[in-house]
């Protein structure tokens, strides 16, 4: 009876940390990972720009198909390549980075098609307000990084906000468009 008992809690114990290690830590890697935006001029060309400075981590779990991810972007950190559009974008008319000095987004929901992530559900936090968005992944991978020697897993996502639902209307009566494509490409390593 005694060797049942201790085979159970053998078996339970590993059962338990196999679960657990089935969900993967990661951390965000700034150099192989830009968050950048595109709006419309005016009808005639687009905008774009990205942030420089980004940092966070992320979770997974392909076999039980989950995941978190928490990013945290630098809004002063906004690039455009034009030092005056750059002021522009960074005051109160539009980021306004002296009040809101950070943008995040924050999700607990991942879809899958089979062992590849498909969509992230989450929300997304600037100018102090917090709105839902869905990223769509348009690739994804993980991968065992030659240089780093750790599992790598990352991919592209998009996906088109409204500014307004964040109180970002400057320019409407202007003809510049509500309507602004984010883009997200991502690499995170295994901790």
């Amino acid at each position: 009876m005694r060797h049942t008992l201790l085979a159970l809690a053998a078996i339970a114990t590993l059962a338990v940390g196999t679960a657990q290690a089935e969900t993967a830590s990661y951390v965000i890697d700034p150099t192989h990972t830009f968050v950048t935006f595109e709006i419309g001029h005016m009808g005639t060309s687009t905008n774009r720009g990205r942030f420089d400075k980004k940092e966070g981590t992320a979770q997974l779990d392909v076999a039980g198909k989950t995941g978190k991810v928490d990013l945290t972007i630098d809004a002063t950190s906004l690039s455009t390549g034009t030092a005056a559009f750059n002021k522009h974008l960074m005051s109160a008319d539009f980021f306004n980075v002296e009040q809101f000095p950070t943008i995040k987004f924050n999700a607990d929901k991942f879809v899958f098609n089979g062992d590849k992530v498909s969509e992230i559900n989450g929300t997304l936090t600037l100018l102090g307000k917090t709105n839902p968005v869905t990223l769509k992944a348009s690739n994804f991978n993980c991968y065992q990084s030659p240089m780093l020697k750790r599992e790598v897993c990352g991919g592209d996502f998009d996906t088109t906000i409204q500014r307004s639902q964040w109180g970002m209307t400057w320019g409407a009566n202007y003809g510049f468009p509500d309507a602004v494509h984010l883009i997200v490409q991502v690499e995170a390593v295994k901790q």
